[in-house]
């Protein structure tokens, strides 16, 4: 059995219903952006937005559902790094597409997105309601 440390944290009971959620909420997200990267509908709301930032947004947005949906890891590469082969493979899915190119400018927005996520987590860490996710019981 493995002790808890720094970059693995036992979460109460009562964050479980709280994790199930962002759990539903990465999934629901995942599919939502690979709807949206894959596409050839256009949504005026969505197409409105420059598309970089769009690229962070979703990106930062992941980070944070993705932390969240696993409390029991730090966020640090083992987060990170699946959630950046996801950008990447929508880039290449991209490519196969005929409405669609691969963009290297796509997955350095998606990166710094997911850079920038570990940037919000002391304002994250003072709301009431996500503060459990650090504490260790």
């Amino acid at each position: 059995m493995k002790r808890p440390d720094d970059k693995q944290r036992v979460l109460p009971a009562t964050t479980l219903p709280l994790t199930q959620l962002f759990r539903f909420g990465l999934a629901v997200t995942l599919v939502i952006i690979s709807h949206l990267a894959t596409t050839t509908l256009d949504y005026p709301v969505v197409s409105d937005i420059n598309d970089k930032w769009e690229h962070f947004t979703a990106f930062l947005v992941l980070a944070f559902l993705a932390d969240f949906a696993f409390p029991n890891t730090a966020w640090g590469w083992k987060k990170f790094l699946p959630l950046l082969g996801y950008g990447l493979a929508i880039e290449v899915f991209q490519y196969f597409l005929p409405h669609r190119l691969f963009s290297l400018w796509d997955l350095g927005a998606d990166s710094l997105g997911l850079i920038c996520y570990p940037l919000l987590l002391p304002m994250l860490k003072q709301i009431p309601l996500l503060a459990p996710r650090w504490h260790t019981g």
